[in-house]
């Protein structure tokens, strides 16, 4: 998979020189970055049947390019017919080429092709810098092609920066071309 060097130029060359002046930072190493990407895609039928969180878990694969991990549950809850170590979904964690090809495909291809879509929620942050958001279904992206998927499927994207407030991790996803909502 080819890098997209401009997303990772564009963010070296504008956005932290403007992140350095905008926060008044005084070493380069002050500057917020994105560290990683994870996806997480939860799927509650995997529990009863696997063939469909394998399905899942490959698509997963092919919107990222890389194998994503099976995640199991942590603790049986008796009212979901959960038991402890069953396979209740897949996830994927993206940094350096990846995590920018992924960032680039997502901001360009993606978002703009949603329906009704007006914009990311401003109030999706954590407080420590971190952005996390969600996506109803996988069809979206390019690699899946809508007839062969049989299950619409959402997932959750986290963008994981070094920044230390909301304020500065809001900014850094602006330069970065995230489309925010409007207040």
């Amino acid at each position: 998979m080819a890098e997209f060097i401009p997303l990772k130029e564009k963010y070296n060359s504008e956005a932290v020189a403007a992140l350095k002046k905008e926060f008044n930072y005084t070493n380069p190493h002050e500057v917020p970055k994105i560290v990683k990407i994870v996806i997480n895609m939860g799927v509650s039928e995997g529990s009863r049947n696997y063939e469909v969180l394998e399905k899942h878990a490959n698509e997963l694969a092919a919107i990222v390019g890389q194998k994503p991990v099976i995640t199991k549950a942590k603790k049986s809850i008796s009212n979901f017919k959960l038991r402890e170590g069953m396979p209740i979904g897949a996830k994927v964690t993206l940094r350096g080429a990846t995590m920018y090809n992924f960032l680039y495909k997502l901001v360009n291809i993606v978002l703009p092709k949603l329906r009704d879509f007006r914009g990311l929620p401003v109030n999706s942050f954590d407080g420590r810098g971190n952005y996390t958001f969600g996506l109803t279904e996988q069809i979206v992206f390019p690699e899946i092609r809508p007839d062969q998927a049989k299950r619409v499927q959402g997932m959750d994207i986290t963008i994981v920066t070094t920044a230390k407030t909301d304020v500065e991790a809001k900014k850094l996803l602006e330069f970065v071309g995230f489309p925010f909502k409007k207040n």
